[in-house]
């Protein structure tokens, strides 16, 4: 078994924190999100994954050896592959053809998810999906039962609320692999990008049975506020999980769980939680964090921040204010 995931995009929406690392690479309670992922594709998988494969974009060696170990660290050898510019997701996996030749998970590293995945021996391809809101803004399956019909990207008209969440099994990799590269062959591009549900569409012409499994809960980290939702989720699911290091001081301070606090964080003279993730070695002193990720190796003075995130190596320090206010008076 094979596990392809593609990441070489710039995340954009995720600046400034995709300026010096990829989004994949960024910590939700103590964990990078491609780490989870692959975490929960290996325990998933109905056999072992001797193969983790990065589709990368022009990282650095010190990305490239996290992601190494990432791979070692779940019993399987990384393999990379570069994706030069971002020319949709067909393109991405035409990069890591030579990967495409065995049982395959193929899953887009930004998204987390929960769900009791069961593959058989006996299916052909399975797509994950996750019913939505508004269908419009992602492709969807046409489904009849568990079998899937069709698909469409962003529907205008509303066909279906089962959204495909970027995670795919095929027991035939090489089948995948000569429908991506017809349509690279053939030039074959919708609004500028090679987009895999026309080789998913193809392969379900040919008589490829696809199925189709829902997700207990889908999770986005595709913004700053999605990630804060997310980090609030994995934190809400971690079921007695001992989430305070025992490098971590804890000064004169109050913890509203669930918080993760790292490695050598200290906290002194402030309240962290509900929903909290304190890297390791970030020092928080004076303030209260709700609902926030905070990053490695970060000082936080005298601040009072919700709904936030905040990197690796920042300092922030706000200054007490001297108030002199009369009766009914109102601040907002």
């Amino acid at each position: 078994m094979k596990i392809i995931i593609p990441m070489a995009g710039m995340g954009k929406r995720m600046r400034p924190h995709t300026l010096t690392a990829p989004k994949p690479l960024i910590q939700i309670a103590g964990k990078p999100i491609v780490q989870r992922l692959v975490e929960t594709l290996v325990q998933s998988a109905n056999e072992p994954v001797d193969e983790i494969a990065f589709i990368i974009g022009n990282f650095s060696e010190e990305v490239v050896e996290h992601l190494k170990k990432i791979a070692e660290d779940s019993g399987a050898k990384a393999v990379f592959y570069l994706q030069p510019e971002a020319l949709g997701t067909a393109h991405a996996l035409y990069c890591a053809a030579p990967s495409l030749n065995a049982p395959v998970i193929i899953a887009f590293a930004d998204t987390l998810f929960h769900a009791d995945i069961k593959i058989a021996d006996s299916q052909e391809a399975v797509i994950w999906a996750s019913k939505v809101d508004d269908p419009s803004q992602f492709g969807v399956l046409l489904t009849e039962g568990n079998i899937i019909k069709g698909f469409v990207e962003k529907p205008t008209t509303p066909v279906s609320n089962l959204a495909i969440i970027g995670i795919y099994y095929f027991r035939d990799g090489a089948q995948l692999k000569a429908e991506v590269e017809h349509l690279l062959l053939n030039k074959l591009m919708k609004n500028g990008e090679y987009q895999l549900t026309d080789a998913l569409q193809s392969m379900l012409d040919k008589g490829i049975v696809f199925e189709h499994q829902e997700v207990e809960e889908w999770l986005d980290c595709g913004n700053k506020d999605a990630t804060v939702y997310t980090n609030r989720r994995i934190l809400d699911r971690s079921n007695g999980q001992k989430l305070t290091a025992d490098s971590a001081k804890l000064i004169n301070s109050i913890i509203v769980p669930p918080c993760f606090i790292g490695e050598d964080a200290e906290i002194n003279n402030s309240i962290i939680g509900p929903h909290v993730s304190v890297g390791n070695n970030t020092k928080i002193e004076n303030s209260i964090v709700t609902s926030s990720i905070i990053q490695n190796n970060t000082t936080i003075v005298n601040a009072n921040i919700d709904n936030s995130m905040v990197g690796n190596y920042v300092e922030y320090k706000e200054t007490y204010k001297e108030l002199n206010i009369g009766d009914y008076t109102v601040i907002n």
